[in-house]
This record gives C-alpha cells, sequence and structure tokens, in this order.
C-alpha cells in the first residue's frame, strides 16, 4: 500500500500563499490522475484539485477555483499544490491523493495516499 509524505503548510496571513508538496513511493506517477482534498473539523472531504497524469486536465472545486494551482513533475515523482489568496476558510489539513483506476480525472473517485497531511491555517 502507498504512503504519501506532504509537506508545505503553515500558518498565513490572509491573502497570502503557500505551495503544497507530495511524494508516494511506491505509485506508478505514469498511470494515475493525482490530486489533493482537504479535511478540517466539523466539515465534509473536500477534494480540492485534481490533475490527470499527463498534465493536460485539471480541475477545481468551485471555492479554489482561481486561486490554486495544481501540478505535478513525473519524472521527480512531486505532486505540487500553489495556494495564492488564501482565506481563513482554507484553513485545513491538506492531504494528497490519487485515483487507483484512471489516469483522468473524474469527480469522487481520489483516494487518499495515507499520507499525514499538511496543515494550512490562514489567519484573518
Amino acid at each position: 500500500q502507498v504512503r504519501a509524505v506532504e509537506s508545505g503548510g503553515g500558518l498565513v496571513e490572509e491573502g497570502g500563499s503557500l505551495r503544497l508538496s507530495c511524494t508516494i513511493p511506491g505509485l506508478s506517477y505514469d498511470t494515475h490522475a493525482m490530486g489533493w482534498f482537504r479535511l478540517s473539523p466539523g466539515k465534509k472531504r473536500e477534494d480540492v484539485a485534481c490533475i490527470s497524469v499527463s498534465s493536460t486536465v485539471t480541475e477545481y472545486a468551485d471555492s479554489v477555483k482561481g486561486r490554486f494551482t495544481v501540478s505535478r513533475d513525473n519524472t521527480n515523482r512531486i505532486l505540487y499544490l500553489q495556494m495564492d489568496r488564501l482565506k481563513p476558510d482554507d484553513s485545513a489539513r491538506y492531504h494528497c491523493a490519487y485515483d487507483p483506476r484512471r489516469s483522468w480525472c473524474l469527480p469522487g473517485n481520489l483516494d487518499s495516499a495515507r499520507g499525514q497531511g499538511a496543515q494550512v491555517t490562514v489567519r484573518s
């Protein structure tokens, strides 16, 4: 089973930026769509971004569209999430994920890569 390693979280002022990184040892980066979801107390899991294997397709939750950018480096096996114009509502633990069955993004099909996640806290 895979287990992701996420990094890049932190405390930031509203309007600031952070970039999250994720690597998933043992995962074939040439086969799986990847993405990010976030968890915060009292809220449902929210899938925030997905990127296809070839990076030709990206999809975002409406809540982050225009502010977040997902990207991937298959050669170096890293998934990124660039987060700009952060808001307090973006505060959550962010986890990287992958689609175990597809190389493209199909909503609702990202599985957790079982990492610890990266905590993001946005202060107003």
